[in-house]
C-alpha cells in the first residue's frame, strides 16, 4: 500500500512538472507573439505616418492645381473676349484691347505705358471695346 502511494505521488509530481513545462512553453509563445505584434504595430504606424504625409502633399498639390485651373479658365475667358472683339471691331481695336486685358490680367507682361498713352490719344477709335 505504501508503495502504491509513493508511486502515485511520483506520478503526480511528474504530471505537475509536465504541466508547469507546458504552461512555461505557452507563456514563452505568448511573450514571443507579443514582441512580434509590437514590431508589426510599429511598422504599421510608420507606414501610416508616411501615407498620411503623402496624402497631405497630394492635397496641397491638388489645391495648387485647382487654383491654377481657375486662373487659366479666367485667362481663357479673357482671350475669348478678345477674339470676340477681333471678330466684331477689327484687328486694331482688338490689339488695343489685348494690351489692356493682358496688362490687367497678367502683371508679368510689361509694356511701354507712354507709347500706349500716345496711341490712345492719337487714335481713340481703336480703343472702343466690345
Amino acid at each position: 500500500m505504501e508503495q502504491r502511494r509513493a508511486k502515485r505521488m511520483l506520478s503526480n509530481r511528474e504530471s505537475a512538472r509536465r504541466s508547469r513545462m507546458r504552461k512555461q512553453r505557452h507563456l514563452d509563445d505568448l511573450t514571443a507573439q507579443v514582441a512580434h505584434l509590437r514590431r508589426e504595430n510599429a511598422h504599421v504606424a510608420t507606414a501610416l505616418g508616411l501615407t498620411t504625409q503623402g496624402l497631405l502633399a497630394v492635397d496641397a498639390e491638388n489645391a495648387v492645381l485647382r487654383t491654377q485651373a481657375a486662373e487659366l479658365a479666367a485667362r481663357l475667358a479673357s482671350l475669348n473676349d478678345i477674339l470676340s472683339c477681333i471678330n466684331t471691331n477689327g484687328a486694331a481695336a482688338a490689339a488695343a484691347a489685348a494690351l489692356t486685358v493682358a496688362a490687367a490680367t497678367d502683371p508679368l507682361l510689361a509694356f511701354d505705358s507712354a507709347a500706349f498713352d500716345d496711341l490712345f490719344r492719337s487714335s481713340p477709335e481703336l480703343f472702343q471695346l466690345c
